[in-house]
């Protein structure tokens, strides 16, 4: 008889939060040399993918694609997805203590950060965590009141998300029927009032976070122009050292 082999056990981890975070985590575990390790990845809503699913705008199908590579870790045997449980309602930390060798948090920041102004809880003033969850189909904000009976919106922020809502909110209705938005958002859309979306920022384009190309889909709307004021691209000496400084460091490489 040949000699017994001493099977090391599986290591078992507990991922909470199944959102890019939690998928590369558990895609780094399954794919250790070790090869023994187990993952339950936990999530409280019932589908997986987070701000894949629930935070990139309907009209971006190629970055929402990413959910292919979640698709195939989640076809490792030794993965399992565990949906519609809340920590610390349905499963308590202890609990996980006592069937796993390691958890990982992977939730990020569920709600928004408040600004603490005057006004910002009035009606028609709506944080953007709940219009991108709204029109995305997130059950936490599918029944939010976002007000679209008047002409003028406008977006604070200069980031993708602020250039994504108010893309949305011009794109026409015959744009927005090809996309992946929620059936009750595309037909509040439809019917939406708001002809002008002013998009505010802090500061000027130099900090601007959002891409060049989130920029020209702005300029390639079916029924919207883009207006820009030249003197909000004049750059302060402030911003035109932060625009030089790569170029400078490169030139040190």
């Amino acid at each position: 008889m040949s000699p017994e082999v001493d099977h090391p056990s599986p290591l078992r981890v507990a991922v909470i939060g199944s959102g890019p975070a939690g998928f590369y985590a558990a895609e780094a575990l399954l794919r250790s040399p070790e090869g023994n390790a187990e993952v339950d990845v936990y999530d409280r809503l019932p589908t997986p993918y987070g701000l894949v699913r629930g935070g990139v705008a309907p009209d971006h199908a190629k970055v929402k694609s990413i959910a292919r590579v979640y698709e195939r870790t989640a076809q490792r045997p030794s993965f399992r997805f565990l949906g519609n449980v809340m920590l610390g309602r349905d499963v308590l930390v202890e609990d996980l203590r006592a069937h796993y060798h390691q958890i990982v948090y992977a939730t990020g920041n569920e709600v928004d950060r408040r600004l603490g102004i005057p006004g910002e809880g009035i009606p028609g003033s709506t944080p953007a965590t709940v219009f991108v969850g709204w029109y995305n189909g997130h059950p936490d904000y599918r029944n939010a009141r976002i007000r679209l009976q008047t002409e003028r919106a406008a977006v604070i922020g200069n980031g993708n998300v602020a250039v994504d809502a108010a893309r949305l909110l011009l794109r026409t209705p015959a744009e927005l029927v090809t996309t992946d938005i929620a059936d009750y958002a595309l037909e509040a859309l439809r019917n939406s009032r708001v002809r002008q979306v002013w998009l505010l920022g802090r500061r000027g384009p130099a900090q601007s976070a959002f891409t060049s190309q989130e920029l020209r889909e702005l300029g390639e709307l079916t029924d919207a122009d883009l207006c820009i004021d030249p003197a909000d691209l004049v750059l302060d000496p402030a911003s035109e050292t932060e625009v030089c400084q790569p170029l400078r460091t490169i030139g040190k490489l």
